[in-house]
Parts: structure tokens; sequence; C-alpha cells
């Protein structure tokens, strides 16, 4: 199976799914983050954030699949090891065991920022590729963080 499958030319989509594939990479460490926040949530903003964090990781769980799925429509595998993730992301694992809530939201926050500028980066390639298809998806996934960033700037007091 390839590209040409719906009528795209495998050879511009391959940068696409290259792209795509290190955008699974940091959305995986960027959900087990998520995932330790909600886990290890302590103190005053406990109820707020515990909430906040666990519609944060479902989402993030849902958009790690839709990734996935985008890459073998474009037909080529998605990377599915946890040694690959954490060699291509640029987003960092941390440890929230005792992580105070709001550098829990700062680190959340920064995370954030570098996959909006992965998709902004994924925009573009789509668009260069003519892939539609791929650029609906990464551009739904962008507003929702958009979206999020400023709620989550918001409860911490940032402009």
């Amino acid at each position: 199976m390839d590209a040409k499958n719906i009528s795209l030319k495998e050879k511009q989509v391959l940068p696409v799914v290259d792209l795509l594939n290190q955008y699974l990479a940091n959305y995986h460490i960027h959900y087990q983050k998520l995932r330790g926040c909600h886990w290890n949530i302590k103190g005053q903003n406990f109820f707020t954030l515990h909430v906040k964090f666990e519609e944060l990781y479902t989402n993030a769980q849902l958009t790690i699949d839709e990734i996935a799925e985008r890459i073998l429509t474009l037909g080529q595998p998605p990377h599915s090891r946890f040694a690959d993730y954490i060699k291509e992301s640029a987003i960092k694992e941390i440890d929230t065991i005792g992580m105070k809530d709001m550098a829990m939201v700062d680190a959340l926050l920064e995370d954030m920022s570098k996959l909006i500028e992965m998709e902004r980066d994924l925009l573009d390639a789509t668009d260069e590729a003519g892939d539609e298809g791929t650029n609906d998806m990464v551009n739904r996934f962008m507003q929702f963080k958009e979206k999020n960033t400023w709620m989550l700037r918001s409860f911490a007091g940032k402009k």
C-alpha cells in the first residue's frame, strides 16, 4: 500500500510521514507526562487540575491513535517503541512525584508550545504535499491545544 491509493504522490508525502512519526514520539512523552501529573497532583488545586489533566490525557490518547492511523493511511508504519519515542522526542520526560501543581502546569504549557510548533511545521509540509487530510487533522489538534494553552495560562495567572 502507498499514498497513491489516496491520490497522493508517495515522494511528496514521505516528509509528512517523517514529521508525523516525530510528532507521534513527542505526543507519547507528553501523554505519559499528563498521566503522571494526573496521578501525582496534590494541594489546593487538586480537584481542578486532576480533572483537567484527565481531560487532556484522554484527548492525547485519542490524538496518538489518529496520528498513527494517519501514518498508516499514508502507506507507512508508525513508530511503536518507547525507545524510539524517547530518542526522537524534543519533549523530555519528567518525574512528577512531589512536583508542585503550578510546576506541572508550566511543564505542560512548555510541551504544548513545542507540539504547536511541530503542528505548524506539519501544516507547511502538508500544504506542500497537497495532503489536505493530514492538514485538517493537525489543524484540529492545534486548535484544541491553542485553546487549552490559553486556559492553563489563565489558570496560572500568566499573560
